[in-house]
């Protein structure tokens, strides 16, 4: 039986359906340029790629430029829409669809499937099987993740954070293990990608964790919204600018087909 967190739910996955939501989206910090040359050392048979849960096309959108075509697939239309606008978003070798992984269409065989900051919301028993059947022989699963280095100012963050969020019962949650132990993923390796250096201005710092299901302005309200933001910038106090360190994981492997 899974233990799956009850906040990763389908109502909270669709909060992302939200033009604004999917704009804050565009703050968070993207991932190390050396990301995409290790996960085009993942492909194996098609230079095909399909990138599931793509949202905004933070992978999609620069993986293009080492495959031949890159499947981008979301469920919500306002992150495809926010994606397709963005750098690379035009690329003809991106190719744009409306669905959820679990029965939006496919079209492999793929030589690499890619999941970021997705993975959490599908129904893996549903999912896993399905990236098994579309990839080429001796192709991959490549789980995406971006670790982002603690700012000094974390510890004080943390009850601001809880403080608006729409998610009162949040806990910390271990993805990957729980997929092996239900038997959905056998995995082969992991790659590291050292940190990029992002900058970014307060406002722009603050309107990336509204690119967050948890606190999208369109659920919070505009009441909890504005007094979040009040608090994050007397917390930064007089900066006019905040670094990010933004590093790079790649666990890799098979997923397991029924």
């Amino acid at each position: 039986m899974s233990a799956r967190p009850e906040f990763w739910n389908a109502e909270n996955a669709m909060a992302f359906d939200d033009e604004g939501a999917a704009r804050a989206y565009t703050f968070r910090p993207g991932y190390p340029a050396a990301m995409f040359d290790a996960l085009a050392g993942l492909i194996v048979g098609p230079r095909i790629a399909l990138d599931a849960g793509a949202g905004t096309g933070a992978i999609a959108r620069y993986l293009a430029a080492h495959v031949d075509r890159v499947d981008a697939l979301d469920p919500a239309a306002a992150m495809i829409a926010e994606g397709q606008r963005l750098e690379h978003g035009d690329d003809p070798r991106i190719h744009w669809i409306l669905g959820g992984a679990e029965h939006g269409p496919l079209f492999g065989p793929y030589g690499l499937i890619t999941t970021g900051q997705s993975l959490h919301w599908m129904d893996w028993n549903v999912v896993l099987p399905r990236f098994a059947a579309e990839l080429a022989p001796g192709a991959r699963l490549a789980i995406v993740d971006d670790p982002e280095a603690p700012e000094p100012w974390a510890d004080e963050l943390k009850p601001i954070l809880a403080r608006h969020s729409i998610i009162r019962r949040w806990h910390q949650f271990a993805l990957i293990p729980e997929l092996e132990r239900l038997g959905l993923f056998e995995r082969e390796g992991e790659l590291n990608v050292a940190p990029r250096i992002v900058t970014q201005s307060v406002d722009d710092y603050i309107e990336s964790f509204h690119g967050r299901s948890s606190l999208a302005r369109h659920r919070i309200g505009q009441e909890s919204s504005a007094t979040f933001d009040r608090e994050v910038r007397a917390l930064l106090g007089d900066r006019d600018t905040v670094e990010r360190r933004v590093a790079g994981r790649v666990v890799y492997g098979r997923p397991v087909a029924n």
